[in-house]
């Protein structure tokens, strides 16, 4: 394999390994020869059996010439105020590069089923790798950049955070939106798709311009379905332990007459004594007069959240924290003012 004559040759980094993010061509085809390695097979054919089948893209290829000509489309480069066509590329070693053939209705899968990983739930596993392992693949593990001058797509101020994931590339915006993308190119052609995870949305492009990923358009569209269709992110639901507890916590206040019910951690009193907590307590409800309504609760995960009660002169704002014992027992509750 060529990479391999590459690398008995040496490489020089541009930066120190595991420090900072560049995108590698190189590595992504190593990486391709190992999955080779292990799994027996060309990365190819890996891919084919174990991600593309399972997934119903019949209709991806990794070699031009296996599609039908009035099928494939061509790629050009704009040069001197015209079209110029580009000879297709075989595919070869680079293959887990880039490369690969498909169309609208193929691809569409393979973004869904990105959204299919979110939000994380307990059911049956339906794809060929597990949900928790496409969330993965989401996360932020290499920051790239703060992009403190960065404009949404409508032209306003908004900045915005970008990481690497594994593939992939993860931003967070000043609306607290979370995306995930990629985008890539070759002589001929460009492609950028990109999800909400918290909206279930997504849009994907394809382009037979030379490296012409059309982010900035697919950027647009997503951004006026959720315009549009007054999208809201989805809801976490509170788990049971979560819910229970808020019930408990109701029946203590305001009178807290006994010391510990038994939905308390360890901690909960070395960290502030009952009698000085018991006092505090006691001086926001009466702040907050006669309490008129409770609002639902608002979880942060499956362990953590706050719920609003609504008083004659002032609010109550309670945000209370589990542990992660199989019975969750609170180990932080703030009891606060809110001014309505």
């Amino acid at each position: 394999m060529k990479n391999l004559s590459l690398l008995a040759a040496l490489l020089i980094f541009s930066n120190v390994p595991g420090v900072s993010f560049e995108y590698s061509n190189l590595g992504y085809a190593l990486l391709g020869k190992v999955i080779g390695n292990i799994s027996g097979q060309p990365y190819q054919a890996y891919v084919k059996e174990n991600i593309l089948d399972p997934l119903g893209m019949h209709d991806t290829q990794y070699e031009y010439s296996d599609i039908p000509a009035e099928q494939l489309a061509l790629g050009y480069f704009w040069q001197d105020g015209e079209w110029e066509g580009v000879p297709l590329m075989h595919d070869g070693a680079y293959g887990a590069m880039g490369g690969m053939w498909s169309s609208i209705a193929d691809f569409s899968k393979y973004v869904a089923f990105h959204l299919s990983a979110w939000p994380p739930r307990d059911e049956d596993e339906a794809g060929p790798v597990r949900r928790s392992s496409i969330r993965e693949m989401h996360q932020p593990w290499q920051f790239i950049n703060l992009n403190s001058q960065d404009k949404s797509s409508t032209g306003e101020s908004c900045p915005n955070v970008v990481a690497y994931g594994y593939g992939l590339s993860w931003r967070k915006d000043c609306r607290g939106i979370v995306r995930i993308s990629h985008s890539g190119g070759l002589p001929g052609f460009g492609s950028e798709w990109r999800i909400y995870p918290d909206y279930g949305i997504g849009v994907f492009s394809f382009s037979n311009n030379t490296y012409g990923a059309p982010s900035a358009v697919n950027a647009r569209a997503l951004d006026t379905l959720v315009a549009a269709g007054n999208l809201q992110q989805r809801v976490i639901p509170p788990s049971d332990i979560l819910s229970q507890r808020k019930s408990e916590i109701l029946q203590l206040l305001p009178e807290w007459k006994v010391e510990d019910p038994g939905i308390f951690a360890d901690n909960f009193f070395q960290d502030i004594p009952y009698e000085r907590r018991k006092k505090a307590v006691n001086q926001v409800f009466d702040e907050a007069g006669s309490i008129l309504s409770v609002g639902e609760l608002d979880p942060l995960n499956q362990l953590r959240g706050s719920f609003l009660l609504e008083g004659t002169h002032k609010d109550i704002r309670i945000f209370f924290t589990l542990n992660p014992q199989k019975e969750a027992f609170i180990q932080r509750m703030d009891v606060r003012v809110v001014e309505k």
